[in-house]
């Protein structure tokens, strides 16, 4: 999947590849990708200021995919790239390519999610905030 044009990319999360995340087939579980991608959104929300708040007023992903296009295997470290577009009045869409730090010419996964700004306390959505905005489109801030 080619990274559209009207994305912005916001950031690189590295992470340690651990015996524990390889299953029985002897390669990382296709579950234990999501939790990278999960890791490296996290960090993005982290990055734009707003850090998942439980109860508060924040992000949640609604839907989330991942391709798998080679098997990762431990040890090793990989670097998983974060961008953001297609903003709503409340939402937008990341993307998230994985790929070793030993081989980056090579793409792991690929995936992303849809975000949606919250208001937990109610369970409605909500405009995302300007500021928010602003640096997803690559503004100040």
């Amino acid at each position: 999947m080619a990274i559209p044009d009207n994305y912005r990319l916001l950031g690189h999360t590295r992470i340690a590849l651990r015996w524990g995340d390889m299953d029985a087939m002897g390669h990382v579980n296709n579950t234990v990708y999501f939790r990278y991608l999960e890791q490296a959104r996290i960090e993005l929300f982290e990055a734009l200021g707003c850090p998942a708040t439980p109860g508060g007023i924040g992000p949640v992903i609604i839907n989330a995919h991942c391709s798998f296009l080679r098997q990762l295997r431990y040890p090793g470290d990989i670097e998983v790239s974060s961008w953001a577009g297609e903003l709503g009045r409340s939402s937008f869409q990341t993307l998230h390519q994985i790929r070793r730090l030993d081989a980056p010419e090579l793409l792991y996964a690929e995936g992303g999610a849809k975000v949606v700004w919250v208001d937990q306390r109610v369970e409605k959505s909500m405009p995302l905030p300007a500021s928010v905005r602003e640096l997803l489109l690559g503004g100040a801030g």
